[in-house]
């Protein structure tokens, strides 16, 4: 167990990386931003953290992993090829920061009228190989009562594994994640992963916080249409998922689009009735 202290600095930190995700994120091919000086190294090696976005990267779902019961998971049993599946990569006994992020996460499903479990999935594993599954129930118990949910299902695996198990799903998606030997903790970006129902990476959302819209827009973009209404398979074609603000933005050329089929659809309407009542009326004339 780490001291209060350490605890402190590292969750600071990682706080501080979260909010510089977007950034982060884009630096990857280029320069490196330097911390400034002050006097004393970095609390965590701040190169090696970070999120390398793998759009139709394939999750390697033959990882075992091991579930909230002690039981062991084949990552590739939470994907049932018809609904996309939630990821967020976290660990259980973080000071600060998962649990936001967690937190974040529920509130969405809560929020965004789709249903866990009847139109997506979710799961979450912890990259820190020294966690039990004993903690991975207690965090799971937890968000499935804020979600008015028991414990009883199998909704939204909490799963632990070896680092080599870990690392691997990690490195498929892009998310890099280091510990820092003197506090103990590990240092880490916010961000959950939308993937497809087989299991390739659909959508990043980064933060703490995913707006109801949001989360359902990239759901229901990960299931490519199968799921959702009407409305929200419009609602795609007039937004597209913008990299530099990390989030759904009102398309142009799609609300042309969509404007342009509304107004066909209202003319169309509109002389089918003309036509309709004309033909009425002849019918009525007198022979």
């Amino acid at each position: 167990m780490t001291g209060r202290p350490g605890r402190l600095v590292a969750a600071i930190a990682a706080l501080g990386l979260a909010a510089a995700a977007p950034a982060r994120a884009q630096l990857r091919s280029g320069e490196q931003p330097r911390a400034p000086s002050t006097g004393a190294p970095p609390p965590v090696a701040l190169g090696s953290v970070g999120i390398d976005e793998r759009l139709s990267a394939q999750v390697p779902l033959d990882t075992t992993f091991t579930d909230w019961r002690g039981r062991p998971f084949l990552l590739r049993s939470a994907f049932d090829g018809r609904k996309p599946v939630v990821l967020t990569l976290v660990y259980y006994d973080c000071p600060m920061l998962c649990g936001l992020i967690l937190s974040g996460l529920a509130k969405a499903m809560r929020e965004n009228g789709l249903v866990l479990g009847k139109d997506y999935e979710a799961v979450t594993i912890s990259f820190d190989p020294d966690e039990r599954p004993a903690q991975g129930a207690e965090r799971r118990r937890g968000y499935l009562q804020s979600l008015g949910r028991t414990e009883a299902g199998e909704d939204w695996p909490f799963l632990v594994g070896t680092a080599r198990a870990s690392r691997a799903v990690a490195d498929a998606v892009g998310f890099h994640y280091v510990k820092d030997e003197r506090s103990g903790e590990w240092a880490h970006l916010a961000a959950i992963m939308v993937l497809t129902p087989d299991g390739k990476v659909s959508r990043y959302l980064y933060g703490i916080e995913y707006p109801p819209k949001q989360f359902r827009l990239a759901v229901v973009e990960a299931a490519g249409g199968r799921i959702g209404t009407s409305f929200d398979r419009l609602l795609l074609t007039c937004y597209r998922y913008d990299p530099a603000s990390r989030k759904y933005e009102p398309y142009a050329i799609g609300i042309m689009r969509a404007g342009a089929l509304a107004v066909l659809v209202a003319l169309s309407a509109l002389i089918g009735g003309l036509f309709w009542r004309e033909r009425r009326g002849r019918g009525r004339r007198p022979a």
